[in-house]
């Protein structure tokens, strides 16, 4: 599913342009990006959470050459599914909902 997909999930089940949920989509995408650069965490109840884990700098191997090196220090987003979404994509029945159709996929 694309940031597209989204934006027409949104006109199709709200009264909204395209033009306004693709605002919509891309507002919320660029304040979970803002909020992670700023090392806050962001959840979204049943679907997961998202946060930002730090990894030291340490000496790795070219896998070409074996030749020896240095990796800089780094921060990477985390993602963990939340209980929900890990029922839904284990076959456990979870919560039953009215799916809603997007391009070729449905989601709940």
């Amino acid at each position: 599913m694309t940031k597209s997909d989204l934006a027409r999930a949104l006109t199709a089940h709200n009264d909204v342009t395209l033009q306004k949920a693709e605002e919509i989509v891309n507002l919320f995408f660029a304040g979970m990006a803002e909020a992670l650069a700023e090392g806050d965490r962001v959840e979204i109840r049943g679907f997961g959470s998202f946060s930002i884990r730090s990894y030291g700098a340490y000496t790795g191997r070219n896998p070409r050459t074996k030749e020896k090196v240095e990796v800089k220090s780094k921060r990477l987003p985390f993602f963990k599914a939340s209980r929900e979404l890990l029922g839904r994509l284990n076959g456990s029945p979870e919560q039953e909902g009215e799916r809603i159709k997007v391009g070729t996929d449905s989601i709940r």
